[in-house]
């Protein structure tokens, strides 16, 4: 049984709709973080099929940079989650709804 292009394409709509559903249910900035990520590398997985399914390196290349944009967002990310939870002691989103200092 060969794996499909519907196999990887079914796959990352589920992932997708994981990633999506955690941003917007949940109240914890880690876990919207992890959310994000998986939405990000859903992504990722249907440009590595499709530029498998072409025979062309583009998409490939595509998940080189959006690899390095997501490895700087979560830099960026969690220190802003440190920040915010030395200064407030939580990290619930709706505990953290003003940006005053």
């Amino acid at each position: 049984m060969e794996v499909t292009i519907e196999w990887y394409i079914a796959l990352s709509t589920i992932l997708f709709t994981l990633g999506a559903l955690g941003v917007l249910l949940r109240r914890n900035a880690i876990v919207i973080f992890m959310s994000i990520e998986l939405m990000l590398n859903s992504a990722n997985l249907l440009l590595v099929a499709f530029a498998r399914q072409f025979g062309d390196l583009d998409g490939q290349v595509m998940v080189f940079f959006v690899m390095t944009v997501a490895a700087a967002e979560v830099a960026v990310g969690l220190a802003l989650i440190v920040a915010i939870f030395r200064s407030r002691r939580s990290i619930n989103i709706d505990e953290v709804n003003t940006l005053k200092g």
